[in-house]
C-alpha cells in the first residue's frame, strides 16, 4: 500500500511520447504511478527509472486488446496501492487510409485500443473512485475526432467515439465527484508520429518541418505540452472542469 496522502494515477500508453512525459511530470509532483503499456520490458525500465529518482511506480504491463486485462487492471492497481485517484486513457492506435484501403484488422484493432479499452477501464475504475469519494479521468481523443481530416477514416471514427464517450461520462458521473474530460491534440512530436512518416517512406525531420509551417504558432506540439494539460485537468485547480473536450492545436484547424 502507498502512503495515505499520496495520490495514485494509472496511465496507459505510459511508455510512449505523451505517456512518458506525463508519467515524469506526475512523478515530479509526488504521485504514485501505475505504469500500463504493452511491453513488459519497457514498463519495467520506466518503473526502474522513476523509482531510482525517488518516485514510486509499479509495472502493470498488458495488451489493451485483451478484455480481461482491461476489466481487471483498476482492481489490480487498487489492490497494490490501496486507492485510485486518476485514470488517464492515453494509449492510442493510428491506422491511415480511405475506407477502401483499410482492412478488418485495421478496424477491429483500432476500435479495441481507442474505444473499447477506455470503456472497460472507466467502467472498472468508477466504482473504486466512487467509494473513495471521487476521482479524475482523462481520455486522449484528438482534434481529428472533432473535425475529421482526410484519409484517416478509422482513426477519426474512433477518436470521435471517444470524444462522445467522454461528454456522456462527464455528465453521468459528475454527481459522484468523478470528473471526466478529454484532451484533443493535433499533431504532436512523438515517436509514433515519426514512425508513421517512416512507414510512408518520408523523412521524419523533413515531414515535421513541413508540419511546423502549417501551424499558426509555428510548430507542432511537444509531448510535454500535452502532458501539462492532462496534469492540469486531473489537478484540484481544474475542479470545475467536467465533460470537456480540450483542443490543443496551436491554432491549427484540421480541415
Amino acid at each position: 500500500m502507498t502512503s495515505p496522502e499520496k495520490k495514485v494515477a494509472i496511465v496507459t500508453g505510459a511508455c510512449g511520447g505523451i505517456g512518458r512525459a506525463l508519467v515524469k511530470k506526475y512523478a515530479a509532483q509526488g504521485l504514485a504511478l501505475a505504469i500500463a503499456d504493452q511491453s513488459q520490458s519497457a514498463t519495467e525500465s520506466l518503473v526502474s527509472e522513476i523509482n531510482q529518482q525517488g518516485g514510486e511506480a509499479r509495472s502493470f504491463a498488458g495488451d489493451l486488446t485483451d478484455r480481461a486485462y482491461c476489466d481487471n487492471l483498476p482492481m489490480q492497481v487498487f489492490n497494490q496501492f490501496g486507492r485510485i485517484d486518476i485514470l488517464v486513457n492515453n494509449a492510442g492506435l493510428i491506422r491511415r487510409g480511405k475506407i477502401t484501403d483499410t482492412s478488418d484488422e485495421d478496424f477491429s484493432s483500432s476500435m479495441a485500443v481507442n474505444v473499447e479499452a477506455p470503456f472497460r477501464l472507466v467502467r472498472a475504475a468508477i466504482p473504486i473512485m466512487e467509494k473513495a469519494g471521487g476521482g479524475s479521468i482523462v481520455n486522449t481523443s484528438s482534434c481529428w475526432g472533432i473535425n475529421p481530416g482526410p484519409d484517416h477514416l478509422i482513426y477519426c471514427t474512433t477518436k470521435a467515439a471517444l470524444a462522445a464517450m467522454t461528454k456522456c461520462l462527464g455528465r453521468d458521473h459528475a454527481h459522484q465527484k468523478i470528473r471526466i474530460n478529454a484532451v484533443c491534440p493535433n499533431e504532436v512530436n512523438t515517436p509514433m508520429l515519426r514512425t508513421g512518416f517512416k512507414i510512408r517512406g518520408l523523412d521524419p525531420e523533413d515531414a515535421i518541418n513541413k508540419l511546423n509551417q502549417s501551424v499558426p504558432l509555428g510548430r507542432i506540439a511537444e509531448a510535454e505540452e500535452i502532458a501539462d494539460v492532462i496534469a492540469f485537468l486531473t489537478s484540484d485547480e481544474a475542479s470545475y472542469i467536467c465533460g470537456s473536450l480540450v483542443e490543443i492545436s496551436g491554432g491549427k484547424a484540421v480541415y
